[in-house]
């Protein structure tokens, strides 16, 4: 008699313990851990993150890890022991994460790197924009502009894989124009957590090193080229010297349209954010994405989701209206 209730008990709680994985499958709890949200492109990420997992009938759960590694990965730790399916990752320091994902590997939780890759660790899969492509974007639009004279390199954080892909893709351009003896890199520094206070004070010390003879600076984001614009107005030179950049923020579109930056990548985030919501689903689901592209992180070679960017310029400013990224009004034209 005990053997046939146990038996019964034990059917009941194997039923019990499908459903709830095939209602995990239908509801998958994702935790998003985010670099930075004080930081106007991540918050954009995270509300059409959101807003496609829950179309899909996921729950996202954000953290932000506001440019702290510690505080990274005690968050990445907090939502493992929430029970997560699915990890994504937009990683502050793409090099420390190996013992954390192991963690999650540990706990049968997938890990998604979110545009940086994470680097020698066992994640799952990396969804991105072509990085290198993005830093050929940066040099051809500033050689376009000034083919010859003294130019100045503005790195990415030395902790940024990206900073890394965006030089490669950067030199691809300039080598030839440097092996002609055209152009001179009279200097290139990586600039910490991608800070415009601190991009200011380099292109300060660059134009008194270089007695304000900087013709071009290639700038790996905007706001590394809003901290060099500013040291350039000061010099009355914002608007004579090409400054590049990358993300569309609203304050570089609007230096864009003015003339004082040369031009931004626009990566439209709603496409990045949608199609990692979509790939963190299927993974929480085993499903099988489709990928395009593999990157080598130092550990594996990662199955990858490439998007294509869009060089932007005062020309082609809008597509950001017509893609609904920034309205007329808040472009001020």
């Amino acid at each position: 008699m005990n053997k046939i209730i146990s038996a019964a008990i034990m059917t009941a709680m194997l039923a019990l313990s499908s459903s709830a994985a095939l209602a995990d499958a239908k509801n998958p709890k994702i935790g998003f851990s985010i670099d930075d949200l004080r930081v106007e492109r991540w918050t954009r990420d995270r509300d059409f993150f959101i807003a496609a997992a829950e179309k899909q009938g996921a729950k996202v759960f954000v953290q932000s890890a506001d440019a702290s590694e510690q505080r990274q990965i005690s968050q990445i730790e907090n939502l493992i022991s929430r029970g997560v399916d699915v990890l994504v990752i937009v990683p502050f320091n793409a090099t420390v994460l190996n013992n954390t994902v192991k963690e999650a590997k540990k706990a049968g939780i997938k890990v998604l790197s979110y545009d940086r890759l994470i680097l020698n660790a066992d994640i799952d899969a990396y969804i991105s924009f072509d990085n290198e492509k993005v830093g050929e974007m940066q040099a051809e639009g500033v050689t376009k502009l000034q083919p010859k004279g003294n130019y100045y390199l503005l790195g990415g954080s030395p902790t940024d894989n990206n900073a890394k892909m965006l030089r490669e893709g950067q030199m691809k351009v300039l080598k030839p124009f440097i092996d002609k003896g055209d152009i001179k890199i009279v200097g290139q520094q990586w600039v910490k957590d991608w800070s415009a206070t601190e991009a200011l004070s380099i292109v300060e010390n660059a134009l008194t090193a270089n007695g304000n003879k900087i013709d071009a600076i290639v700038a790996s984001n905007d706001g590394t080229a809003g901290g060099a614009i500013q040291a350039l107005a000061a010099q009355k030179l914002a608007g004579k010297v090409p400054v590049s950049g990358q993300d569309a923020d609203l304050a570089a579109v609007k230096r864009v349209i003015a003339g004082t930056q040369s031009m931004t990548v626009y990566k439209p985030l709603k496409t990045i954010a949608a199609e990692a919501a979509k790939l963190a689903v299927q993974l929480a689901r085993n499903e099988k994405p489709a990928y395009n592209s593999s990157y080598e992180n130092g550990l594996k070679k990662v199955s990858t989701v490439l998007l294509k960017p869009t060089p932007l310029t005062k020309a082609n400013v809008n597509i950001l209206v017509d893609d609904g990224f920034y309205t007329k009004a808040q472009l001020g034209n």
